[in-house]
């Protein structure tokens, strides 16, 4: 008869798993994991802007100058604009340290009506340093 080790006779059950078989299957699905994963790109994907050939925003750092014609049209440092893009550039001043002054000034013969709604953005872009310059214009009306 065969040498047994231990002390477990024929004819009891083993109660060792045997785990070889178990870590060759599991080495095979990993392998064939790792082949299947794709390459991974280091590349992070961003919304790049397209390029605008319109000029930066003419703000001055030191005062920016809103004069309202009589026609109705409103100029920013000389260039006309409306009211939305005046609002931006309106903001775009809050951000500036020191915030720059801001010189208003309606001609005459301007109607109050735009006058008004000019102010009206003003006091929605919460500028705060804001002052009327040419108001020795009224004098004569």
């Amino acid at each position: 008869m065969g040498a047994s080790v231990g002390t477990r006779s024929e004819d009891e059950p083993m109660m060792d798993i045997n785990t070889t078989p178990l870590i060759d299957v599991m080495l095979v699905l990993l392998i064939m994991f790792i082949i299947t994963i794709p390459i991974q790109t280091h590349a992070v994907k961003i919304d790049l802007p397209t390029p605008n050939d319109s000029p930066a925003p003419p703000i001055d750092p030191q005062r920016n100058k809103i004069a309202i014609e009589p026609n109705g049209t409103v100029l920013w440092n000389a260039a006309p604009v409306d009211l939305n893009t005046l609002r931006q550039y309106l903001e775009l001043t809050t951000t500036i340290r020191p915030t720059p002054e801001l010189h208003i000034q309606p001609h005459p013969e301007a109607r109050y009506e735009v006058v008004d709604q000019v102010l009206a953005v003003i006091k929605r872009a919460e500028v705060q340093s804001m002052g009327f310059v040419g108001n020795e214009q009224y004098a004569n009306f």
